[in-house]
């Protein structure tokens, strides 16, 4: 007769300092200093969606402000028209909102656009007023715990305004606003102003004309390592898509000569800073082909130059680039028209070019219309939040929060399971390879187990593969590393 069991085992057990806590049953890995660790990590994709406005929610913007750590995300409520803001608290890969505060207790047309300024720690809103001429207004908003306050609206366009952007440049300390100057005599040129915020006010130097054209979908983004303001947009007459980069002066801007970087009919652009590569890394799509693209920009001077497209899965409309500067990869959030639902895909920057991870589809959300996104990098939670009108749920206002993948643990790392707990520093027993260890719960006899990217244990392969052994009971694990 066979006796499964561990009788004369010691030779299945190694003995090594554990480098932080580990707890009876845990999958530990050997470290490259000989130290053991338990296996941490979390997996890579977003947590369930969240309402934050229960009725149709319009031209979302959302914002971080790092003082508070909150997530700020603005909108028009379809129902009244209003301008609301409300403030979001990340809790892993779930957020909660407070109440929602209105900004403009009025019909507000279109085009919303939301920064934080870090030198003031405030909230700025730039939209265009409906109950007020259309006129581009901007007001400042003080986040405190889980509500904002806003001062005194303030007019920087007494025309009608759209294609409203924003961004925060560090180095000035001002708040840039570029629209389309809808009412203007010049033909809806790209135009932009200087903010400077004192307490819950702003005001504005005069505006300067970057784009002599019929200027759409605008974006903002700011480079700290050249300390410029890129501004990325689409010609209306030819469609093709250019930047310029902007030097802030006082309460004015100058800019170098516009780049085209994409040629064709372009209909979306956003970007975003990878501060590790020091990039610019935008994401648009050409209408024609329904081909979502990235591509990676470079700042020198006053001038911008670009690499190589990288094409995105699937159609890729409305593709949005959020960077996370502590992974040094970014998300691009994007519509399949092809198969009807919100996706994503995350990547690198090596050089002027990117890798793609491939098209991953989000849970529960299959309708084409759940645009439009706006999403902000959450520092304080290593947190990417995107907010969006949710078609697959009556358009009502929601929120992901996404996660990038992280773990200790590789292909060769496992040893196996931890045979009791360890406080740091101390000798630690671990049970390895032919060891029966009977320190789990929840098994099923026969199947075969494999350590995930946070240390638990799924009858699926993770990424990286890497098999943790065979049940033989409930709690009994025969360890294969």
């Amino acid at each position: 007769m066979r006796i499964i069991g561990n009788r004369g085992n010691t030779a299945r057990k190694v003995q090594a300092v554990a480098s932080g806590a580990l707890a009876s049953g845990d999958t530990v890995i050997v470290n490259s200093d000989g130290t053991v660790s338990v296996i941490a990590g979390a997996a890579e994709g977003p947590g369930s969606p969240v309402v934050f406005n229960s009725a149709s929610s319009n031209y979302v913007s959302t914002t971080f402000d790092s003082n508070s750590n909150k997530v700020v995300v603005c909108y028009a409520n379809g129902p009244t028209g209003y301008g609301m803001a409300a403030v979001g608290t990340v809790s892993g890969t779930s957020i909660s909102f407070g109440t929602p505060v209105a900004f403009l207790s009025a019909y507000i047309a279109k085009f919303m656009s939301a920064t934080f300024d870090s030198s003031n720690n405030k909230i700025v809103i730039a939209y265009q007023d409906g109950s007020n001429g259309e006129y581009g207004t901007a007001i400042v908003g003080t986040v405190s715990g889980t509500s904002i306050s806003f001062g005194t609206p303030v007019v920087f366009n007494t025309r009608s305004t759209m294609e409203i952007a924003t961004a925060f440049d560090s180095n000035s300390n001002k708040v840039i606003i570029s629209y389309n100057d809808a009412g203007g005599a010049g033909g809806q040129y790209g135009n932009v102003v200087v903010g400077t915020v004192s307490g819950t006010s702003i005001s504005f130097g005069s505006k300067v004309v970057y784009n002599s054209s019929h200027t759409y979908k605008n974006f903002l983004v700011f480079d700290s390592n050249s300390n410029k303001v890129v501004f990325l947009y689409v010609r209306t007459q030819s469609a093709d898509a250019r930047a310029c980069v902007g030097t802030v002066s006082g309460t004015s801007i100058s800019f170098g000569s516009n780049v085209t970087f994409a040629s064709g009919y372009i209909n979306f652009v956003s970007a975003a800073f990878d501060s590790s590569n020091n990039k610019i890394l935008t994401a648009f799509n050409y209408n024609s082909s329904g081909g979502g693209r990235v591509i990676v920009g470079t700042v020198s001077g006053t001038s911008i130059s670009f690499g190589a497209e990288s094409t995105l899965s699937g159609y890729g409309y409305y593709p949005v680039i959020t960077y996370n500067s502590t992974s040094n990869s970014f998300v691009v959030y994007s519509v399949d028209l092809s198969a009807n639902g919100l996706v994503y895909e995350t990547g690198t920057v090596s050089g002027t070019s990117t890798t793609l991870s491939g098209l991953t589809a989000v849970a529960n959300i299959t309708s084409a219309q759940v645009w439009p996104f706006a999403s902000a990098y959450d520092s304080s939670n290593d947190k990417i939040v995107l907010s969006f009108l949710n078609g697959s749920n009556s358009s009502y206002g929601t929120t992901l929060v996404f996660q990038n993948g992280s773990t200790n643990l590789t292909a060769e790392n496992y040893i196996g399971i931890a045979s009791n707990g360890y406080a740091t520093g101390q000798a630690a027993t671990v049970n390895v390879k032919g060891f029966i260890d009977d320190n789990q719960s929840s098994l099923t006899a026969g199947q075969s187990y494999y350590v995930q990217v946070d240390g638990t244990l799924n009858t699926t392969a993770g990424d990286p593969s890497v098999f943790a052994g065979t049940a033989v009971s409930a709690t009994k694990l025969i360890v294969k590393g």
